[in-house]
């Protein structure tokens, strides 16, 4: 039988982290000021209002130089994400099985997670900067766009304080989808053609995310009897809640960009 001590120290062994993912360790602060993400993201709110009031008798702004620059760094940051927490991630699950990963805590205590788990929190805070843009540029500011970057902000807080171990998946997925997302702003932003089906591609990764996110969400729970097994019953509601809404937003997005005919602009006539 494969243990959690065993799994832990062979990982030790496969993933050795970078010296700069060994740096000081910020998780005892942002455990402490998790809560701190409910007024971030109340301010948030607040600004879209606010920036919106401001913009609607002004011209929007060009920007596209720093739009350029702001979604090549979050590419870059997030393909950085994708190949250490994936290569992690995926080896763990290899070696201790799909079980491991979702319920034991052991592995959160590696050097590469905590690094990245650590960013990626702090990324969720960055990531509001997406809707700045869209105000200013007076671009259409849809639904799932704020509820997703506000509600994120929250849950990843809250997971983070929890060291949920499914928190790893949902953070792995998360960067994964951001890299292929955050590429194509990029390219966008530099006017540079892109294939019609990548947009389209991206909003299935995010679809895919969420159904994957819930899967993860009910193992946990089914396995949450057995000894060692580390999750509470507020994270499994909280995430399946989340979950529910995202996929219904996100696959709702879907049929309204690619799926439902375009509706022919009226005549003057008519």
């Amino acid at each position: 039988m494969v243990t959690a001590v065993n799994v832990s120290r062979e990982m030790g062994q496969l993933f050795q982290p970078y010296d700069f993912e060994t740096s000081r360790d910020l998780r005892p602060f942002l455990e402490e000021y998790w809560a701190t993400a409910f007024p971030i993201a109340l301010v948030y709110l607040l600004l879209i209002i606010v920036g919106q009031s401001y913009m609607k008798a002004r011209k929007g702004f060009d920007l596209q130089r720093p739009l350029v620059l702001w979604s090549f760094c979050l590419a870059l940051f997030s393909i950085l994400g994708t190949v250490r927490t994936w290569g992690y991630m995926g080896t763990l699950m290899r070696s201790g099985g799909l079980k491991h990963t979702v319920c034991f805590t052991d592995y959160t205590e590696h050097a590469i997670i905590k690094f990245w788990s650590c960013l990626f929190l702090l990324s969720k805070v960055i990531e509001l900067g997406d809707t700045a843009f869209i105000i200013l540029r007076k671009r259409q500011l849809i639904f799932v766009h704020w509820y997703h970057h506000s509600t994120v902000l929250v849950f990843t807080s809250f997971g983070y304080k929890n060291k949920v171990p499914s928190g790893g998946w949902f953070m792995t997925m998360n960067f994964g989808v951001h890299a292929v997302m955050y590429t194509y702003y990029t390219l966008k932003a530099a006017r540079v053609s892109c294939p019609r089906l990548l947009p389209m591609l991206i909003t299935s990764l995010q679809v895919l995310q969420m159904v994957l996110g819930t899967v993860v969400g009910i193992l946990t729970y089914i396995w949450r009897q057995e000894q060692g097994c580390h999750t509470t019953a507020e994270h499994f509601f909280w995430s399946f809640v989340l979950y529910a809404t995202y996929f219904v937003l996100f696959a709702h997005y879907f049929h309204q960009a690619y799926i439902k005919p375009p509706v022919k602009a009226k005549t003057k006539s008519q």
